[in-house]
């Protein structure tokens, strides 16, 4: 008898250890519901196109409400950037600014300015606009 994953080990249910602990930890913390997320996902981060090819999380949009509807695909970077409390908006996807806001609603944001000598137009009309000038 072989686990689904090709393992001769079986440890219980028909699964090797591995993949036991995995259909456990589904069950309390994603209701069941984590490679079914995976799967409508494609198996993708929806937030970037994880060229890298990071491990991928299932990020609940509402802390410990397991619905497929409020659960979405991130890679470990994207998951990482939605957790963080404070986040700098510059080089940030729409979809991850919006999930971040959901987790932080209190949350500051700061704006990402460049560190170039030469500052773009739109910079420095901001800039005088905020009253900071040279």
């Amino acid at each position: 008898m072989f686990c689904p994953c090709g393992r001769s080990e079986i440890l219980a249910l028909g699964l090797c250890s591995s993949c036991y602990s995995m259909k456990r930890q589904d069950e309390q913390n994603y209701g069941g519901l984590r490679e079914a997320v995976l799967d409508r996902d494609g198996r993708r981060c929806r937030a970037c196109p994880n060229s890298e090819r990071r491990k991928l999380c299932v990020h609940h949009r509402v802390p410990g409400v397991s619905k497929l509807e409020l659960m979405i695909t991130l890679c470990t970077g994207c998951h990482a950037i939605v957790e963080r409390t404070q986040i700098v908006l510059g080089e940030i996807t729409l979809l991850l600014l919006v999930l971040w806001r959901e987790k932080h609603p209190e949350g500051k944001e700061q704006l990402y300015l460049p560190l170039d000598s030469e500052l773009t137009i739109e910079t420095e009309q901001l800039l005088i606009s905020v009253g900071i000038e040279d």
